[in-house]
Parts: structure tokens; sequence; C-alpha cells
């Protein structure tokens, strides 16, 4: 029972029954409306290009609605220069604008164009309350496009007022605007909520762009992704996370992203860098078609790849020697090395050492940085930690992210439930205490939360923690055994390369095992899925992402360039609303300007993950969850403060 000091306060905003029941009509009504669309999105690894069209273009969404309004007035060729019209306003608008041969042809098609924009809009907007349209709505604009959208004229009393508006609009200059407006507005209501199934960070050049871009969107929540955890962990203090970052910035040429982006000055690396090390083949930045570097430039990056890449060598080794529930020890491999022989010995077996880069090693003392490693580490943690932007982004990830996330049925994580050979969930032993499947989860997630809630604190078991998640065997991020990182700068033999995936990984194509994972994490095992990102499906080897008989959705298909040769495709997106869910492939994602000119969607197939035998209402969903006690709160105020 809520107290009467908390229905006093509640009562100033209800100040009469009439209130009070007015809002609890409202909240009743707002349940049978149909489930909003939830738009599902993996592993976009800085791909801002990419994840920008396909969330302009809803998946596909936005298409859809285009032709089931307009497929019989329009040809193919219109149908898709409407839809760019709607994903790219702003460049469209001038190349349209272009082809026209006088002031009454532009005039003309403006009326044409912002008809068909309000009849999209009204279609769109179908099954949301006009409130949350308004809020959809762009301000400026708002008397306006609902004195349109809204309009009846049965009895002819007001076409001319109607059509006084658009003249209006245009002769003032404004219909430029208003169709970039009403463009935005569609992209807004096909889509009802966004979830980011782990994975901003890392490879691909604009990680800051997607950010930026989802700090501005409407509606959305992170399932953080081993990356995304990887920078978390860098601003939360831990130096060998920031090593990491650093490293994998510089394999893919996106140093820029750490210097320009995030104002960390590198300098201090790069004089290091240039006193220890040579060219080195294995350090090589990766080549990328978008960008053509000197050789000046080249050999720069290669030596900070390798100082940073020794560096965090240096520091992984006391974490693992302070922290035994770890069990990393055979990862201490700089003590593994025979320095006079150029040699390591791996369970058992000798290698030799291939573009070996130790000049800082003291082979008495392997794991002991050099005064300047420590400067530079120090340095560059304090830029770190003072970035404005980095700060801004970093409190957002936490803001809006969880490891995972139970969303209308649903069970969403990045990586695995760590399980065993037998399917049981591993258990992890950590200061003592045992943990396994949830409660694992939950305690790896408040460790980040206090290492991040703690920055000064750079050798707490927290901060551990965070690399972990990273690396760690029973990491729920990582779901692998080891991380050879170390083996794949320095042998040659590829069997040291393999990194063995947790039996999850092939347990999850079992329905029961899903069932089961479901069961433990408190969801309905009949009607709930787990959608699944980190590991990239191979769909040109016929790999199929719908696991389990639909219980399982693995929806990483590469949008990473870097993947793309493996994956065959350009990622997946999955789409849930009220009729049920569809997966949907992409094709590789060229540039802005190609689909400008050819209206391109670059979406392959749409495949069915199942169909709702009846239409999903907002009751079902957690939204609805949250109406429902506020609908009980109003009744139990409308019975203290109304009714005798």
């Amino acid at each position: 029972m809520l107290s009467s000091k908390y229905y006093d306060l509640l009562a100033q905003k209800y100040d009469s029954e009439e209130k009070v029941a007015t809002e609890i009509i409202n909240l009743e009504a707002i349940l049978d409306l149909p489930k909003g669309t939830e738009h599902f999105v993996s592993d976009l690894h800085g791909e801002y290009q990419a994840f920008q069209h396909v969330l302009r273009n809803g998946s596909g969404n936005v298409k859809v609605k285009i032709r089931d309004l307009f497929e019989s007035e329009m040809d193919e060729r219109e149908l898709n220069e409407f839809a760019t019209l709607v994903y790219y306003p702003e460049e469209k608008l001038p190349l349209i604008k272009n082809s026209f041969s006088s002031e009454q042809e532009l005039h003309e098609w403006y009326n044409e164009i912002i008809e068909r924009m309000l009849q999209l809009i009204s279609y769109a907007s179908s099954k949301y309350t006009r409130s949350k349209v308004r809020k959809a709505l762009p301000k400026r604009f708002v008397y306006i496009i609902e004195e349109l959208l809204y309009k009846t004229d049965e009895f002819k009393n007001k076409k001319d007022y109607y059509t006084k508006i658009v003249q209006q609009l245009i002769s003032l200059g404004q219909a430029d605007k208003l169709i970039i407006g009403l463009a935005y507005t569609t992209q807004r209501l096909v889509v009802d909520h966004l979830h980011v199934v782990g994975d901003i960070y890392d490879r691909g050049p604009d990680p800051h762009k997607i950010v930026d871009t989802l700090i501005d969107y409407h509606s959305v929540d992170i399932q953080w992704g081993n990356h995304d955890v990887l920078w978390i962990g860098a601003f939360a203090g831990s130096k060998v996370c920031l090593a990491n970052i650093i490293r994998i910035c510089a394999r893919y040429n996106n140093l820029d992203i750490i210097e320009d982006v995030y104002g960390i000055n590198l300098r201090p690396l790069l004089n290091l860098a240039e006193k220890y090390y040579e060219d080195n083949p294995a350090f090589r930045p990766k080549r990328s078609s978008d960008v053509t570097l000197t050789e000046q430039e080249q050999l720069q990056i290669t030596k900070i790849h390798q100082a940073i890449s020794i560096i965090q060598f240096k520091l992984e080794s006391p974490i693992i020697k302070r922290r035994p529930c770890f069990d990393m020890s055979n990862r201490l491999l700089l003590e593994k090395v025979d320095y006079e022989n150029n040699e390591v010995t791996l369970n058992g077996k000798t290698y030799s050492l291939e573009n070996a880069c130790f000049a800082t090693v003291d082979p008495e003392r392997p794991a002991e940085l050099l005064e300047e490693e420590q400067q530079v580490i120090d340095k560059l943690l304090f830029s770190v930690q003072h970035s404005e932007k980095l700060a801004r982004h970093m409190k957002f990830l936490m803001k809006k992210g969880r490891l995972y996330l139970k969303y209308n049925g649903n069970l969403l994580i990045h990586g695995c439930i760590p399980l065993d050979e037998d399917g049981n969930m591993e258990k992890m032993e950590i200061e003592g205490k045992t943990y396994a499947g949830r409660d694992l989860l939950d305690t790896f997630e408040q460790y980040l939360r206090y290492s991040f809630a703690h920055p000064e604190e750079t050798d707490d078991i927290a901060t551990d923690m965070v690399w972990y998640l990273w690396t760690g065997e029973y990491s729920s991020l990582f779901g692998k055994r080891e991380m050879t990182t170390f083996e794949r700068y320095f042998i040659q033999e590829k069997e040291t390369h393999k990194e063995r995936k947790n039996p999850y990984y092939y347990l999850r194509e079992d329905e029961e095992m899903c069932r089961k994972i479901l069961a433990d994490f408190g969801l309905d095992p009949d009607h709930g899925r787990i959608i699944n990102g980190h590991t990239p499906v191979k769909e040109r080897d016929g790999e199929n992402p719908i696991k389990a008989n639909g219980k399982m959705i693995v929806i990483d298909g590469g949008f990473s360039k870097a993947y793309q040769s493996t994956t065959g495709i350009a990622g997946y997106t999955l789409l849930y609303n009220s009729y049920g869910m569809q997966l949907v492939a992409h094709q590789r994602f060229n540039s802005k300007e190609d689909v400008l000119r050819d209206g391109t969607d670059v979406l392959s197939v749409k495949r069915l993950v199942d169909e709702e035998l009846e239409r999903q209402k907002v009751r079902e969903t957690n939204i609805g969850e949250e109406l429902l006690q506020e609908i009980s709160i109003l009744n139990s105020l409308r019975k203290y403060r109304y009714m005798d």
C-alpha cells in the first residue's frame, strides 16, 4: 500500500476525480493499441554510413509502407525516388528540384509530394495516439501539419483553407523545410524502439558518430558488446583495456578516433615507438579501400602498433597473477618465451617466433614496464579520463546499456550464456562465491558499474573484472576459451591461432537448451526467444541465422567490412511488430551517393521468423506492464481521495 504522502503528492497533478478518470481511460485505451515496431541491430563496429541507411529506411519498413500506399499510382522508379527522398531529404531535394524547367512544375510537384508525405505519415502513425504523433512532428510545423493531417471536409467548407496553407508554405519558401521535417517524422514513426545488441566500437571508422546518433534517437537500449566494454573499461581506469583499444585502432588504421575525435594525445606513444621499434609486417595496419596511407604514415602506425601491443602483454601479467579466480596462468606468455633462441613453449610444444619485437622486454622480468612505458600509459589514461566527448559517450552507454535485457518476452544478449559440454551453466568462483547463468551475468554487471563509478581505483577487482569480460573464459561477452592475440602476431603455425568457442555456440542450435536458458532468466520458454549478436553468421556457407526452431535468432551478419568476405552479406537486422518477426539480410552498403543516384535499398531477403496468431497489443509488452501499474496507482488514488 502506498503512503498517504505519496497520494497527496500525486493529487497535486490529478487534482480532481475527473482528471484521474480521464487518465485511466486514456491509459486503458492505449493498452489495446497494437504494439509498436521494434528494430534490432547488432555488431555495427563503427560502420556509420551503413547503420544510418538501415536506420533511415527502418530495415525496409519505410519502403513497405510506401509500396502499400502508392504501388497502384507509381512505377518502380518513382517508388524508389520517393523512398530515397524520405531517407535523405536534404540531399535528394536539390537533385529533384534541378530536374524542373519552370517554377510552375516545381510548385505542382511540391503540392503532390507534400500530400503524399502526409498520406505516408497518416499510414505510419495509424497505431499511435495523436499525442505520440505530435511529439514526433517537427516543432515549427506542428500546428500546420496537424491541420493538414487530420483534415475532414465532407461539406467542402474548408477546401480553400487547406489549399491556402500549402500555397503559403510554398510561396514563403518553407516547402523544403516542411518536406525534410515530414521525412524525419516518417523515419521516427516506422520504428517505435531500437535495440542495439552490442559492439558499436572498433574496426570501422566512425563509432563516435553512431553514438551521437543514438544519443539523439527517440527510444533506444543497448546490450553491451565485448568491444563496447573495452572502451568503458578504459574510461573506468583499466590501463590494459586502454592498451587494447589503441592496439585495435592501430590494427585497423583508426587512430584518428583516439586522437582527433576524442582528443587523446598519442605523441608520447609515438616517441616511444620511434625509439624502440622498426617496420614489422605482422603489425602493419590492415588495408582499406577507403584510405590510402603514405609509407611514412604506415611506418608510424606499425611502430605504434608494436609499442602498445607489448605494453598490453606486460599489463596483462600482474592481473592474471593477482586474480587466480580468472584461471589464466596459461596466458603469461611473455614468461614462456626463450628470448635467446627466439622461441615460445605452449602446451608442451615449442614454436619459433616470427616478427618478434621485444626490444623493451627484460628477459629476467618480462612483465615489467620500462619507466618510459609506464609514463606513456599513465599519460594516456589521464587523457582518456579527461576527454569530455568520451565521457559523454561512455556515460550514455552506461545509462542505456546492460549486459542483457529482458524485453517483451525475449532475451537480448550480445555474446553467450557460458555453458559446459553437457549444457549446464558454467560456474565461476569470484572472491569465495560461486556464480552461474543469470547470477554470473548480474555479478559481472555489478563489477562493471562499480568500476565505472570509481575510476580512481585502477587495480581493484572490479576494474580487473572489466578486462576479464573482454578476454576471460567464462565471460558472457567473449565466449571462447582463450584469446590468441600473441600467437597471431608471432607464431606462424595456425593451430595456435584457434580460439575454441564456448559450447553455447553449438548447443544454441538445440531448442530445449534455449528453453532452459529462457527459463533461467525468468522468461516464458513457450513464447520467448533469444536475440544474439557477436558471432558472424556465415550465410555463404549455408548457416541459418534462425536456430532452435525459432527460439534463437543471430543477427550478426557482418556490418563490419572486415567480416563481409566471410559472411557473404553485410549484416542482419530484425523487425518485430504486432504481426510477428521478420529477419532482414543486407547487401554491402557502398555509399549514400549510390542510393541517391540509383534508389537502391541494399536489402536482399526478408525471412518470416514467425507470425502471431493474434495481433499483439501494448497490453502484452513491457510498456503495457508499466501502464497497468500506473492504472493501479491511479485507481488507488481515486479511492483514497475522491471516493467515500
